[in-house]
């Protein structure tokens, strides 16, 4: 591919900020978004320093906060011309239920509204033949998605609200993909594997390192965890495939209540509501 604009949320950690130093090492320019300044600023130096590419920018946003998001859009346009690539990395995990002002627990506020809110604001300001990536994530196969219940106030587990909100992920992706039929844009998910990275560490407790290390005998590098980001983001095989999920590489079912138009349509619908967009 050619020199692409390319954002990356919650590219300073583990997958993001593995994606984020392959592809400014193929010479793109990233613009790398992280929530905490300094921080950002350190990842986007160190890209810099690492890959020889100066064209490594950064912008800061807090998933949880949706103005902040807004925020986010609106400095992207202002400060660079239309992107070729957006990519919807950034999510979190808690192991306790927290609510938010948004009437909403936070994880799918952080992994569903908050890059639902900034997909469609940057609608406008993508390029033809502009590329949305979702990552997603396997967990979804053993979720379901109660319209009613956001807050989770029935039952709360951990994984179950990651998992959902994944499932939200992948609906969003079918939805906007046929929204955007008649359009050059392309839209599709991902499943990374499961990789080391910190997003299960930081709410276990004293039990988040050594699970942490567990997972890391089994688990993906961030390296190889964002080789099918990459992969998307890059590949010229993939010009105007749409509406995807994807495994290694490869275009994969996901599952069978993923498919569920009438679902992903309410979903929608809720979440503009919720966004106020």
């Amino acid at each position: 591919m050619d020199k692409k604009i390319i954002l990356i949320t919650g590219a300073t950690a583990g997958i993001g900020q593995a994606a984020a130093l392959t592809l400014a090492a193929q010479g793109h320019e990233i613009v790398v978004v992280g929530r905490n300044a300094a921080k950002t600023e350190s990842v986007a130096q160190q890209l810099r320093a690492q890959t020889g590419n100066p064209a490594i920018h950064f912008l800061l946003a807090d998933f949880s906060d949706l103005q902040q998001v807004r925020e986010l859009a609106h400095q992207v346009k202002n400060q660079f011309p239309p992107l070729d690539v957006l990519i919807n990395n950034a999510g979190a995990y808690f192991n306790t239920r927290r609510k938010t002002t948004y009437d909403v627990e936070k994880t799918f506020l952080v992994n569903h509204l908050a890059p639902f809110l900034l997909t469609n604001l940057l609608l406008d300001h993508l390029q033809n033949h502009a590329r949305i990536i979702n990552v997603a994530s396997r967990r979804h196969f053993k979720s379901q998605l109660d319209l009613n219940d956001l807050n989770l106030e029935r039952f709360y587990f951990g994984l179950d609200a990651y998992g959902r909100s994944k499932l939200a992920n992948i609906l969003f992706t079918y939805e906007l993909a046929r929204k955007l039929n008649n359009q050059p844009i392309t839209v599709n998910a991902l499943h990374p594997g499961l990789v080391e990275t910190d997003i299960f560490k930081s709410d276990f407790w004293i039990f988040g390192p050594p699970l942490k290390w567990m997972i890391s005998r089994i688990s993906l590098t961030p390296e190889q965890g964002a080789d099918t980001t990459i992969f998307l983001a890059t590949s010229a095989d993939l010009q105007g495939v749409t509406g995807k999920y994807f495994v290694k590489r490869e275009a994969v079912p996901s599952s069978p209540l993923s498919y569920d138009e009438d679902l992903a349509k309410h979903l929608w619908e809720v979440s503009e509501k919720l966004t106020a967009i």
